[in-house]
């Protein structure tokens, strides 16, 4: 069953969740029924809605038909319009700046071709996502001396995320708009989220509000519950107890 977990690396109420409970708790039945094809376009726009009214995060352990599944680690997440949305880039940089949805647009699109995959194991191939490289948005900052790490800040309130500044200069990193060839929408993270393409999910952050240039590496919303700083595809199981690179 595939799932989107950039809030959550297969876990809930920060303990592990596996496949295998996941599917006990719904039922195998259950799993197929509301994956029929017939019942795909009403379950993604039931899921949207559902997700953000469910502090439980229940509704995060069904599957859509799009392959991703939608959860928060917040109770409520708001909805931001491109009217009201900002994205700051701020910290050890000499020119701070607030980002309209607008000027993200505006600025040249990098698009990727790559499979997410989420730290638990499951995987959704090709999926493309688009958006400014995040370096771009560095560079037009100018990172002071001394910067070594970026902290990512999301309009839930909740979640945070960190790359060191090497990581977040490589290529493969976006400040995200599109994903599958369309807007983010908000149940994926949108206006805008990170994509990391070669970490594991759980550090493409959703609702991505701010990016914080700072001296040394924070760790986020899940490495403080004791995954992995560096999440590399196949270089560490996300739960601190693997060599990183």
């Amino acid at each position: 069953m595939n799932a989107e977990q950039s809030d959550d690396p297969g876990e809930t109420g920060g303990k592990p969740l596996g496949r295998r409970l996941v599917l006990s708790m719904l039922g195998l039945g259950a799993a197929g029924v509301v994956t029929a094809p017939y019942l795909q376009n009403g379950l993604e726009s039931f899921l949207s809605a559902a997700s953000g009214k469910d502090p439980t995060g229940l509704t995060g352990l069904l599957p859509n038909g799009g392959g991703f599944r939608y959860y928060s680690v917040a109770s409520s997440v708001p909805h931001k319009s491109a009217a009201d949305y900002r994205l700051t880039v701020d910290g050890l940089v000499d020119h701070p700046t607030a980002y309209t949805l607008d000027s993200l647009r505006a600025l040249p699109q990098t698009r990727l071709v790559r499979d997410v995959q989420c730290v638990t194991g499951w995987r959704v191939p090709g999926t493309p996502f688009e958006g400014v490289q995040l370096s771009r948005l560095l560079d037009a900052a100018g990172v002071r001396p001394g910067a070594r790490a970026i902290r990512f800040k999301c309009f839930d309130g909740t979640y945070s995320e960190s790359l060191t500044l090497e990581q977040a200069r490589r290529a493969d990193v976006l400040v995200a708009l599109r994903m599958q060839d369309k807007p983010v929408v908000h149940a994926h993270g949108g206006p805008v989220r990170l994509y990391v393409a070669p970490m594991y999910f759980y550090k493409s952050a959703k609702w991505l509000s701010g990016i914080t240039v700072t001296s040394d590496v924070q760790r986020g919303y899940w490495e403080e519950r004791g995954y992995d700083t560096d999440a590399w595809v196949g270089k560490s199981n996300g739960r601190g107890d693997a060599p990183t690179v």
